[in-house]
């Protein structure tokens, strides 16, 4: 698989028509972060605050399923539309986007179980096939589903909506393990962390298709970040450790502003240092 900068290296030797399209691939490759430690610390923050921002804004004060909903939803499209219009990866509109989305995947899922009387395995099992049947046209039309070759609109746009997917999923399996099931936070919690280290495994020492296990890892990572908030912010008479919804959030929410902040940094140094 071509790196990114093998990309830039190849630049150097290519014509003047192959060196335009290259330089068109590194822009939109530059709008997907890489995928380090990083990286997965700051997923799992979004998906808690996903999880705890939603029952912030729609429980805590009040503002109802449908109104937080029609809420977050607007503010995500207009985070979107800003996302696709950038040139290349900036930090503080991707990291914005998961928050976005992540709320407003975990908002779908509410909706259906509490305005709608869906039962938790029903909507785990739909969304289940919503995301199924999204990597299935994604692979028939692109032929890959690497997050490294987001090379044009239409990969993008196959992209959120499987992110979409994943953090609705998530909600629905997080909540059915250990709510539905009525296993409790701790123990959703580790049913979650373990398949993620059971992927890690195959992964690193068994060399499992890296795609495919990125992409399991990412949709484990969700229902872990859900179990994660609810364990933190619900009662102790409900299982959880009492913190609060707000207190949670805010929690979360600074330290992802804190990384993002040194994302930004970083991603500012690297031009400096390309321009050179």
């Amino acid at each position: 698989m071509t790196s990114h900068n093998d990309i830039i290296r190849n630049q150097a030797s290519a014509r003047p028509t192959d060196r335009a399209r290259s330089n068109a691939a590194v822009r939109m490759l530059n709008k997907v972060p890489e995928v380090t430690i990083y990286f997965w610390i700051v997923k799992v923050l979004a998906t808690t605050v996903g999880e705890t921002g939603a029952d912030l804004l729609s429980t805590t004060l009040n503002w109802g399923l449908s109104v937080t909903t029609w809420f977050m939803s607007t503010l995500l499209i207009a985070s979107l539309v800003l996302q696709f219009r950038a040139r290349r990866y900036t930090p503080s509109l991707y990291w914005t986007a998961v928050v976005l989305i992540s709320v407003v995947g975990t908002l779908f899922t509410d909706n259906l179980v509490d305005n709608f009387g869906v039962p938790l395995w029903v909507t785990t099992a739909l969304f289940a096939v919503a995301l199924a049947g999204t990597f299935a046209v994604w692979f028939a039309r692109e032929r890959t589903l690497s997050i490294h070759t987001i090379l044009t609109r239409r990969r993008e746009s196959f992209y959120w909506l499987t992110i979409l997917f994943t953090f609705a999923l998530g909600t629905a399996a997080g909540d059915l393990i250990s709510e539905g099931l009525q296993l409790g936070y701790a123990l959703a919690v580790g049913v979650f962390a373990g398949l993620i280290a059971l992927v890690a495994v195959a992964h690193y020492v068994f060399t499992f298709n890296v795609v495919l296990s990125f992409w399991l890892a990412y949709i484990l990572t969700r229902p872990l970040g859900a179990s994660v908030g609810n364990l933190l912010s619900q009662a102790h008479g409900d299982g959880g450790l009492g913190l609060g919804t707000i207190g949670t959030s805010l929690l979360f929410l600074a330290v992802i502003v804190a990384v993002v902040i040194s994302f930004t940094r970083s991603e500012r140094r690297s031009r400096l240092l390309m321009a050179r």
